[in-house]
């Protein structure tokens, strides 16, 4: 048991310091753009296309806080706009399907994956998410009514000062999620009940096209999230041989849908009804997964020969 521990904890550091690289530059660089006309400036942009997903042009606002900041920061700004119930469902499948771009993406890219394709997927599907719903959804004009929930304030104080704490503590959270759980996978690891729990995933990665070696990353993925994904699938590149093709269609998964436990469960003092959202994503990561899968046929198995990406590489 010590030896696994010793081994998890410094896995999960390793992991933490990869992670820590994109989270803590990132969340500074955002929070000081809250202090100048680029945000406002990218709503004033995006204001005019609102119309064409049933959206007035204030929705570009929790969407742009949404992508480039995080999920709280989209609600907060939605509990500032009166709307109605399907304009607040439609931002709320946007928001699921792309949402902390700069963060989650970058750490995907860390993985090997391309940058560009796992961002066209979550914007293409958030756009044609709420398309669709702006056309078949007929009712829904009644005013959304928000439970207590307070929203996103603005950094109070020396901006600077505030960016540095939030980007502290991004990284202080992602390590305390990734370090148990580096730990936990190589205790699992070493009592080969590894091997035990991807065998009982088999018929779902099967299902979905993939090797049996994606069923932990795919676990982690949707329930802890992109990022924390990200983090597991680092080390199953390492150490086995995920190739890169079902790492890309391991990430086009997430990308539909990832932390839903949280993701979903954050938007009921909204006021909309989240079992469609969920199975909204659920079906679209499923179906959007089968077809890369039958589209993108692997050429090798052989993983470990396919996948040259270096973990130093910067973003």
């Amino acid at each position: 048991m010590g030896s696994s521990l010793q081994k998890g904890l410094l896995s999960g550091l390793k992991t933490t310091w990869i992670l820590a690289k994109v989270i803590f530059p990132v969340t500074l660089i955002v929070t000081l753009l809250q202090s100048t006309p680029i945000l406002p400036w990218l709503m004033d942009l995006l204001s005019p296309a609102m119309r064409l997903i049933g959206l007035p042009g204030e929705a570009a606002i929790p969407l742009v806080l949404g992508n480039v900041l995080n999920l709280y920061a989209g609600i907060g700004a939605i509990l500032s706009l009166p709307l109605s119930v399907k304009e607040v469902f439609i931002l709320a499948v946007m928001l699921s399907f792309s949402h902390n771009l700069l963060i989650e993406s970058g750490v995907v890219a860390k993985s090997g994956v391309k940058l560009w394709l796992i961002v066209l997927v979550r914007i293409g599907l958030a756009v044609v998410s709420a398309a669709a719903i702006h056309l078949i959804w007929q009712g829904g004009e009644e005013e959304a009514r928000y439970g207590l929930v307070a929203a996103t304030g603005e950094a109070d104080g020396n901006i600077l000062f505030e960016g540095l704490k939030r980007a502290f503590f991004g990284v202080a959270q992602t390590a305390a999620i990734v370090i148990p759980l580096m730990v936990l996978i190589q205790i699992l690891k070493d009592r080969r009940w590894l091997a035990v729990f991807s065998k009982k995933m088999a018929p779902v990665t099967r299902f979905l096209g993939l090797g049996e070696n994606t069923a932990l990353t795919l676990t982690a993925g949707l329930i802890f999230g992109m990022a924390y994904g990200a983090g597991v699938l680092l080390r199953s590149i390492k150490e086995d041989g995920v190739s890169r093709r079902d790492a890309t269609v391991v990430f086009i998964f997430l990308a539909a849908c990832h932390a839903v436990v949280e993701d979903t469960l954050i938007f009921v003092p909204l006021g909309i009804p989240i079992v469609p959202l969920f199975l909204i994503r659920l079906c679209t990561a499923v179906l959007l997964t089968i077809a890369v899968s039958q589209l993108w046929k692997d050429v090798s198995q052989t993983g470990r020969k396919e996948w040259s990406h270096d973990y130093r590489t910067p973003l």
